[in-house]
Parts: C-alpha cells; sequence; structure tokens
C-alpha cells in the first residue's frame, strides 16, 4: 500500500476521476445485467462509446471500467452489480507511470497528474518489480495505490519432517511440538472488543453506529496482525526444522461444525481462511512445502493407540483416552494426530513434491489423500 500525497486540487480532480469512474460502471453493470453478458468483449462492442462521452472517460479508462464490471458480474449472475462511487479504481501501465520511487503520474479526467508518493521501508526494496495493474483506494480521505509486485520463491528446501499444526478458537493455532500460538493477551482483546461493540449496538444513535464502524475496522485490522504474525512464525520454524507444513483442510468448517452458543461469537470472527492463505505465500517464498489433510476425527483420536471416541474428550481443553489412558491438552493432540497423518503417508508426499518441484501440495493432491493413520 503506497500513501498518495495530493493537494486538494489533485484530491478533488481524483474524486471526481474515482466518481465518474464507478458511476460508468453502475451504467455497464446495469447493460450486462439486462443482456446476461458476462463477455467482456461482447460487452464491449455494446457499451464502449457510449460510456467514453457519457462518462467523459478515456479508451483505456473505459476498457478498464468494463473489466471490472465484467469481474464483479461473473461472481454472481443473479444480481445486478452495484458500485460504491468511491470504490477502487484499476490503473494500468497505459494511464500510469512510476516516477522514481517517489512521485507517480497518474491520468483523471483533467489530465495527467504528477504527486509524490510515501513508501514506508520495509516495501522499498520490492518497488523495484512492480507488476501489472494497480488499484487506486481511497480510505479515511486519503488516497492510496495497492500495487502487485513479484516476489519470486525460495528454491524449494529439502524437507525431512513434518509439523503438524491444528487450529483452533481458544488457542489459535498448537503445533505439534506443544507450541501455543496464541495466549491470554488476544483473548482478552476480543473480549474487551465484543463487548463495546454489544454495547454500542444496543444503543443504536448515529455517533453509536459511527464508532461501531470505526471498531470493526480495529478488529479487522487486529486479527489481520495476529494472522501475519503467527504464519510468520509458523513459517520460519518449518524451514528452521527442514519440516513440511500440515494444516487441516477447514473449508466449510463453520457449515459443518457446532459449537456451544457462547462459543458462537468466536467460533464465526476468527478468519482461518485468511490465516491459510498468509501461510501458503509466506510458505512459497520461504520454499517450504504446505499439505491439507482432511480433518475428520483428529480431535477424538488418540495419537498413541489411535482409539477414536468422542469421550476421549471430557472437556474442550483436555485429551484423555478411554482405552490406553494416554492423556494431554487435546489440541496437542489433535496437532500429533495431523503429523502422523501426513508422516504415514510421506513417501507419497515427498514423490509428489519432488514432481511439482512445487511447495503448494494442496492444490494438486485431495485432502482425504492424507485421511489414513
Amino acid at each position: 500500500m503506497v500513501k498518495v500525497e495530493t493537494n486538494p486540487e489533485q484530491a478533488q480532480a481524483l474524486r471526481k476521476t474515482m466518481h465518474q469512474f464507478n458511476a460508468a460502471c453502475n451504467d455497464i453493470a446495469k447493460t450486462a445485467f439486462e443482456l446476461r453478458c458476462a463477455n467482456k468483449i461482447e460487452l464491449q462492442k455494446t457499451v464502449y462509446y457510449r460510456v467514453r462521452e457519457q462518462y467523459n472517460l478515456s479508451a483505456q479508462m473505459a476498457v478498464r471500467a468494463i473489466s471490472k464490471t465484467v469481474e464483479a458480474y461473473k461472481r454472481d449472475k443473479s444480481i445486478q452489480v452495484e458500485f460504491d462511487l468511491d470504490g477502487a479504481m484499476p490503473y494500468d501501465q497505459r494511464i500510469m507511470s512510476w516516477k522514481g520511487l517517489d512521485r507517480v503520474s497518474l491520468l483523471t479526467l483533467e489530465g495527467r497528474l504528477i504527486m509524490p508518493v510515501r513508501i514506508c521501508e520495509y516495501y522499498s526494496p520490492r518497488m523495484n518489480r512492480p507488476r501489472g495493474q494497480v488499484d487506486l483506494i481511497f480510505r479515511n480521505n486519503t488516497f492510496y495505490l495497492a500495487v502487485v509486485v513479484d516476489a519470486p520463491e525460495a528454491s524449494a528446501i529439502d524437507a525431512t519432517a513434518v509439523l503438524g499444526i491444528d487450529l483452533g478458537v481458544k488457542n489459535i493455532a498448537v503445533d505439534s511440538t506443544g507450541e501455543v500460538f496464541s495466549g491470554d493477551a488476544i483473548e482478552k482483546t476480543r473480549i474487551k472488543i465484543d463487548s463495546i461493540k454489544a454495547d454500542l449496538q444496543c444503543c443504536g444513535t448515529p455517533s453509536a453506529n459511527r464508532h461501531l464502524k470505526k471498531i470493526g475496522k480495529r478488529e479487522s485490522r487486529f486479527r489481520r496482525d495476529v494472522n501475519h504474525c503467527i504464519s510468520k512464525k509458523m513459517v520460519v520454524k518449518a524451514k528452521d526444522t527442514s519440516s513440511i507444513i500440515a494444516l487441516e483442510d477447514l473449508e466449510g468448517i463453520r457449515e459443518r461444525a457446532t459449537v456451544k452458543k457462547a462459543e458462537r461469537r468466536k467460533h464465526l470472527s476468527w478468519g482461518f481462511d485468511q490465516l491459510r492463505q498468509f501461510v501458503d505465500y509466506k510458505a512459497a517464498i520461504a520454499g517450504v512445502p504446505v499439505v491439507y489433510i482432511d480433518p475428520a476425527y483428529t480431535s477424538q483420536e488418540c495419537h498413541v493407540c489411535h482409539h477414536i471416541s468422542r469421550s476421549n474428550r471430557p472437556t474442550r481443553d483436555d485429551f484423555v483416552c478411554t482405552c490406553c489412558g494416554s492423556s494431554a491438552p487435546a489440541d496437542y493432540n489433535a496437532a500429533l494426530n495431523i503429523r502422523a497423518r501426513v508422516v504415514a503417508n510421506l513417501p507419497i508426499v515427498a514423490r509428489l513434491f519432488a514432481e511439482l518441484q512445487a511447495p503448494h501440495l494442496a492444490a494438486n493432491m485431495p485432502a482425504n489423500s492424507l485421511a489414513g493413520s
């Protein structure tokens, strides 16, 4: 995210351009819905000249508006897409150019504007490899450019071990070495945010609604930061120990799993898919393989004798096997089971990984192929 520093005149020109661009997108969306057309080329034949003339857009802006609309319409063809006038506006190399690391040139309805940008120290080394289009975003009265850059992947490590990781609600993650990737501080913050949001929702005044929106954004930033930190620790640990990362395939878990009413808020609020995405791309950059297994019975199975029973979980936090008497923290036991299921299939994993020469095994291997213990 690159901050664009604008004076009042430049800000007004950019805002006006965004409004016209998104108004054009809404117009195109109406036509696409009426014609039931999700083909960019066919839709462009119908709306291109009208959009250019009516909204005073340049040729490439009109093309980008059509592309943005089609991409959104394809997600759900049963509804007419509607865009916020302050929605993101895509810029490609034809209507945007970088002037070194401190300035950018953007095309507006009033012509080209060259504006200074502020890039934080962390991102500066990556700005020598920008790729594709960027999105102009207006947030909190400030303009930003969301820049896509190439992140070259490291050579794949020679994995000799498996790091099983169990994802949960109380403990966000626990690995097969017993390390817990969350703590009381995170839980206290979650409880505090929930309490404030409940009070504001009961109040219902315009001021409370504004504050509620602000709290929601704060919660989103908090969740994103925690997931970044946890995923980074996982990948670093796996690389240092030459390990494959083994996770449960939790797709659709919210629909399948039932939890107590008191736990429902926590179960629905945490971004497990976001954590998974962070692990995937960080592992790809580090050259660490990632595999996903079928999560069935990992929390009810004993990691010692492999006896499966609901009775093995007397409480949420404890695991005591009714067959062999083995006991352990429940999340740690689940992480050991995840690790064991991958170790049992390690020759298959190693062969597939060698053939693919890539750290992403999840997309190439069905989760149930690793379900055996």
